[in-house]
């Protein structure tokens, strides 16, 4: 097996993910932002003028190759036998859980990219990595459907992701338990839904309201 190349000798696109690792302590106490992304670059050995080639598009770019790497180290963490063994609603939630649970270490630094996120300017760039990290869920589970239920299994988890997401970073409860119940009460709203389709489909009428029910994903009744 080849030995790993080392920073200095990767690509741009290589170092991409390397140097937004490098990030992560720093952004903390200097953000997103060129400071951090200096004292990465001296942490792994480059050169902070290579470091800033890697993201000339400042922040918001910092912030999709952190979203990127996450959504990847879900993927590896959950390419067990045990996983492929649950059930679909189970996969679901244990993907969601892992995602938060492999942040927990950085919770400042993805606190700290959901506000860039967050912004105005940035909120195509925030639908997009949004959909990604659904789409990332949806196969894991073994997700296969092209048609209509393609996007709206996605759409709802997406939903679910973000909503879960926001309730996590301002959850100070031992090991985040009430994250993991709110993400219960979300999966069950979830599955709502797709009784409701399941029924539209069995005996024809109104389509299930993604607008409505994605509504009370986010604003919960019961908190």
């Amino acid at each position: 097996m080849d030995a790993p190349l080392a920073p200095a000798d990767m690509t741009l696109d290589e170092l991409r993910p390397v140097l937004v690792e490098a990030m992560l302590p720093h952004v903390p106490f200097d953000g997103w932002g060129r400071a951090a992304l200096e004292a990465a670059a001296t942490d792994i050995g480059i050169l902070p003028a290579t470091a800033r080639l890697v993201f000339p598009g400042g922040a918001a770019q910092m912030v999709e190759a952190h979203v990127a790497l996450a959504d990847a180290r879900m993927r590896a963490a959950l390419d067990t036998p045990e996983f492929r063994a649950l059930k679909v609603r189970e996969k679901i939630t244990a993907a969601i859980r892992t995602r938060l649970e492999q942040a927990a270490p950085h919770k400042e630094a993805a606190r700290r990219a959901a506000n860039i996120l967050a912004q105005p300017r940035n909120a195509p760039l925030a639908a997009r990595l949004s959909w990604q990290t659904a789409d990332s869920i949806w196969r894991l589970a073994g997700d296969t459907a092209t048609d209509f239920n393609h996007y709206s299994k996605r759409t709802l988890a997406a939903a679910v992701y973000s909503a879960t997401l926001l309730y996590w970073l301002a959850d100070d409860s031992d090991g985040h338990e009430a994250s993991w119940a709110f993400l219960d009460r979300r999966i069950a709203n979830v599955m709502q839904i797709e009784k409701a389709k399941a029924r539209f489909r069995r005996d024809g009428g109104e389509r299930p309201s993604l607008v409505r029910f994605l509504g009370r994903l986010r604003y919960p009744v019961e908190g």
